[in-house]
């Protein structure tokens, strides 16, 4: 991708956008299980693992899920849809090639840029940085 605002502007957008979607899922779905499992937790801890590697065990496995919809798209792109930078990049005028290639360059850094989202979202909730507020207070 070269160096100016025409392409690192959209490049940009789409990976801030699909690390906020999978930054809210596993978020949500690592507090629930957390709350859900809230025995699990304090028996770890009581057989000696620390309050963050006992949150982080139960928290894990939950919000690993939130690369889901992420993997379903990318397994999807060619076949079922038409992804946006390669119809755009061919409608600007470029190569098939040229297109396919941002656009794998797209979807591989669209799912690192994922998962790095989701394991910083982890090790936030595993330190208890994300607290919700209950209803009613």
């Amino acid at each position: 991708v070269p160096v100016r605002g025409i392409a690192l502007i959209p490049v940009a957008g789409i990976l801030i956008g699909g690390s906020l979607t999978v930054t809210a899922l596993a978020g949500r779905r690592a507090l629930e299980e957390l709350a859900a499992r809230r025995g699990e937790v304090e028996a770890a801890m009581a057989l000696g693992l620390p309050a963050r590697e006992a949150r982080l065990e139960i928290a894990r496995r939950a919000a690993s899920g939130a690369l889901i919809p992420g993997l379903d798209q990318t397994r999807t792109v060619g076949l079922v849809t038409l992804p946006g930078a390669f119809v755009g990049m061919l409608l600007g005028g470029a190569s098939p090639a040229a297109a396919g290639a941002v656009q794998l360059f797209v979807l591989v850094a669209l799912m690192a840029g994922q998962s790095v989202a989701v394991a910083i979202t982890l090790e936030l909730v595993a330190r208890r940085r994300p607290l919700r507020r209950r209803s009613g207070r």
